[in-house]
């Protein structure tokens, strides 16, 4: 279950750093607009990009975010999440024009297209968190 102080940093306008592995189990690392549907965290993509072919294969993924709090030590706060992913075809579309609202602002039109393609939605089950926070043990 992801604690509500995580929740707070998946729900902000941190992008997600997402790391999935390559076939020869190098990382391979992206930028993405994340959100919740309950206790996971909800990603969306048009395209069929190598992050999805990489989750497809090996569900294992973690996500770091950033946070604009500093600790009393003076750390800037981090997330990391350690999940498994699945990723569905149909519904990005849907999914960005929501992030798009946290991410680039109210009013928005996202993807800035008439017709867009069905896209995939990745769904990530959490397994652990970490990183320096609240959410972290000892917290």
């Amino acid at each position: 279950m992801l604690p509500e102080s995580a929740k707070e940093v998946v729900s902000s306008a941190s992008l997600a750093h997402m790391v999935t592995l390559d076939p020869d189990g190098s990382p391979q690392v992206t930028l993405a607009w994340a959100g919740l549907d309950g206790d996971d965290i909800v990603l969306a993509t048009l395209p069929d990009q190598r992050k999805l072919k990489n989750l497809r294969r090996d569900p294992r993924v973690a996500l770091s975010f950033e946070t604009d709090r500093v600790n009393d030590f003076g750390l800037t706060e981090y997330l990391v999440v350690y999940g498994r992913a699945i990723v569905t075809e149909g519904g990005g579309p849907e999914l960005l024009q929501e992030l798009a609202h946290t991410y680039i602002g109210p009013g928005v039109k996202f993807p800035p297209m008439p017709d867009p393609p069905p896209g995939y939605v990745t769904r990530v089950t959490v397994e652990r968190v970490g990183g320096v926070g609240r959410w972290s043990q000892g917290h």
